[in-house]
């Protein structure tokens, strides 16, 4: 299966970012081999090794180099047959490689693994460089282009040329040699910065783990207490009870621990991760960052890295996206104060004699919750099971995309770790294959944080029909043996926002594989639109089921849930606002001596950023923006697209058949997931609603006025 050259580019930054490619060995590699098995062939995760991984990428790389240069050297003249197309059906033993580099990388990292890693690091740069200043391959590209102008081609192939020609420019295409030369290098020295970033940030959330005694242990649920005990055993600390640098332990304990000074020393380990003034902090990195995206945009002839990001982005440029959040942020800010009274009276009231500080905020907002909505978080827990939810998501999956989820048990799909399971997808009216689904719920050592979804092979129907091959991972504390992982409504949420990216990848509907990319700030709207299918009373009916009774989650309590949607919404919009505008504003500043703890402390102040609590990504661990260029000056996307989403929501809501409305879903495949980016998402938007999307919904969604 072929990857087309923009998303190999985006595999790369997301790996990590190649050097001049010296000849590979000329040797027999797993992790070269054509998939074999069911499902158009599937990746032999159970022959992966890291000392494999390294020749495997160089021989890749270099067979890529062969194939552009075949293409350039063609002496035909350039026609999107001979030249667009054969670039798209380029890369397959590259994609390959990267797959596995993938999972080394975000699933099953090691020390030998990151050793490999940054060796490649400079390597990866280097070989992006020389495909996008093939001067050769570049100018049958622009003349394709040109020509299109005048006599356009098909609409699919027309967006195919202009996102290749796109490609190309903006990373340099045009420039002179000189400059050409100075953007390889930079490009080659940002490589490696992301990837010391990225480690450093693993390397602290591995070795700051808080070991816990019994009678440290109050207020937490048992089913945390049972987890940590199994962390702590598996790190040789039998007896103890281990609280893990991840969001997933640090969330529900500062939401639970009644001991306030271990609250504080979690949030300050998980906060201060990249931050310790040690040999494994970030802060110089970014600083380096933040100059070298400047000079490299400023060869381009843009101002700041922010324009020359956003030109093909929903927002176009930096001041759209900047009044985006600047008109929700202050009815953010003003919300957080009423939670922090709210919070400080009932701390007053028990007697607690403290200041609310942000290591106190979970705590006593899960108070409030109690006081105001009469609404338990964990309470809530014993109805969320992560494999009830997986369940409910293919029953969404099943209702407004026809799609039946089957487990594939025989063996005949391998998996790279023990804890990753299998479904395959299929069309319900059809019987027609459609993919394959891994899932990798758990956190463990080696696995970054946080959650997210991947492609191991996209659709087309370019040189025949491919399926798809996707995958949800999580960090999930594992549960012990026989009982079941209970989780938050939080996280519950984000395994349907995850799911939804999934659901993207299946319903493709594209011929050229180029056009399964996106635009960051409309592709997380249909992830983020799936979210609201977990509250529907289908959803909460079958399969919010109390973990040992087994009986439907309580009336009362769905409507507790649904009275309180707009609870803590100033923490949740404020805390990830701040991150949104400090990525933005790092790089609308100028870096010459920029000092990254006094920017992220001055923006903060200007802002009048509530000192109860931290953006949810502070600079220094900000992978987003820093291990590598995926997200930078773009995670204000998330909120561009839910002011999408929320529009979206108001349309099902209204609709005759609500949320399963078979129209509305009709027209939600065919027009915001099936098409990817073979349109404009402007144009998709209106295609699906009739108009474009306002900001109202959105504030009302999250329970803020509207802005006049």
């Amino acid at each position: 299966m072929k990857t087309p050259l923009p998303i190999c580019f985006s595999l790369i930054v997301f790996a990590a970012a190649i050097v001049a490619c010296t000849k590979a060995p000329s040797l027999t590699n797993a992790l070269l081999e054509p998939w074999e098995g069911p499902y158009q062939g599937v990746p032999a995760f159970d022959k992966m090794s890291v000392i494999e991984l390294k020749p495997a990428m160089l021989k890749a790389m270099e067979f890529n180099l062969d194939e552009m240069n075949a293409i350039a050297s063609n002496p035909e003249p350039p026609t999107f047959e001979n030249t667009i197309e054969e670039i798209e059906r380029s890369g397959a033993l590259l994609d390959r490689a990267f797959a596995y580099y993938g999972i080394f990388s975000n699933n099953i990292s090691s020390s030998e693994f990151r050793e490999v890693q940054t060796e490649l690091a400079p390597l990866f740069s280097e070989f992006r460089s020389k495909i996008t200043q093939n001067e050769p391959l570049f100018q049958r590209i622009k003349t394709i282009y040109e020509a299109s102008k005048d006599n356009p081609l098909p609409p699919d192939q027309q967006r195919v040329v202009e996102l290749t020609y796109q490609s190309f420019a903006m990373r340099g295409a045009n420039l002179d040699v000189d400059k050409k030369q100075r953007y390889a290098e930079i490009n080659k020295e940002l490589s490696t910065l992301y990837t010391k970033f990225s480690n450093n940030v693993l390397h602290d959330e591995e070795n700051y783990v808080m070991y816990l005694s019994k009678n440290q242990l109050d207020g937490l649920p048992d089913a945390f207490v049972k987890s940590a005990a199994r962390i702590a055993k598996s790190k040789g600390r039998e007896g103890e009870y281990a609280v893990t640098n991840t969001r997933s332990s640090m969330d529900p304990f500062l939401t639970y621990s009644t001991k306030r000074q271990l609250r504080k020393q979690v949030w300050t380990n998980y906060y201060s991760r990249g931050d310790n003034n040690d040999a494994y902090d970030n802060k110089n990195s970014i600083a380096q960052i933040l100059k070298l995206r400047k000079e490299r945009v400023a060869l381009l002839g843009y101002d700041n890295f922010a324009a020359w990001r956003l030109q093909n982005r929903m927002a176009k440029k930096p001041e759209n996206a900047l009044a985006l959040m600047e008109a929700v942020w202050p009815a953010a800010i003003a919300r957080v104060t009423e939670e922090v009274q709210d919070m400080q009276n009932i701390a007053n009231s028990d007697g607690d004699n403290i200041t609310i500080e942000p290591w106190d905020y979970r705590f006593y907002a899960e108070k409030v919750r109690k006081v105001k909505y009469d609404l338990d978080s964990d309470e809530v827990k014993q109805y969320l099971q992560m494999d009830k939810l997986t369940d409910a998501m293919h029953y969404v999956a099943g209702r407004l995309f026809g799609y039946v989820f089957s487990p594939v048990q025989d063996g005949s799909v391998p998996v790279f770790h023990e804890d990753v399971n299998v479904w395959e997808v299929t069309n319900k009216d059809t019987g027609e294959h459609v993919g394959l689904w891994y899932l990798d719920p758990y956190a463990r050592e080696g696995k970054r944080s946080g959650a997210w979804a991947t492609t191991y092979r996209s659709f087309s129907t370019f040189d025949g029909k491919t399926n798809v091959l996707a995958s949800n991972n999580s960090n999930f504390v594992k549960p012990v043996p026989g009982e079941a992982l209970l989780i938050s409504w939080d996280d519950a949420t984000t395994f349907f926002h995850e799911f939804g990216h999934a659901l993207h990848f299946f319903a493709s509907n594209v011929k050229y594989p180029t056009l399964n990319g996106g635009v960051r700030d409309y592709t997380e709207f249909q992830s983020q639109l799936l979210e609201r299918w977990l509250a529907t009373d289908e959803v909460i009916d079958r399969f919010l089921v109390h973990q040992q009774t087994g009986d439907p989650m309580p009336k009362t309590l769905v409507a507790k849930i649904k009275k309180a949607a707009t609870f803590n919404q100033g923490f949740a919009t404020t805390e990830y606002l701040a991150s949104a505008l400090m990525d933005m504003k790092l790089h609308l500043a100028d870096p010459t001596d920029i000092d990254i703890a006094v920017f992220e402390r001055e923006t903060l102040a200007e802002l009048n950023m509530p000192k109860e609590l931290p953006m949810r990504h502070r600079t220094p661990h900000f992978g987003h923006v820093f291990s590598g260029e995926g997200y930078a000056t773009a995670y204000y996307g998330y909120m561009w697209a839910d002011v999408l989403t929320a529009d979206a929501t108001e349309a099902f809501r209204s609709a005759p058949g609500g949320f399963y409305d078979e129209e509305m879903a009709h027209k939600l495949v065919t027009y915001l997931f099936a098409p990817r980016n073979s349109i404009d998402p402007a144009q998709a938007y209106r295609m699906f609603r009739g108009r474009d999307a306002s900001i109202d919904a959105l504030m009302r969604a999250r329970g803020f006025p509207i802005p006049n």
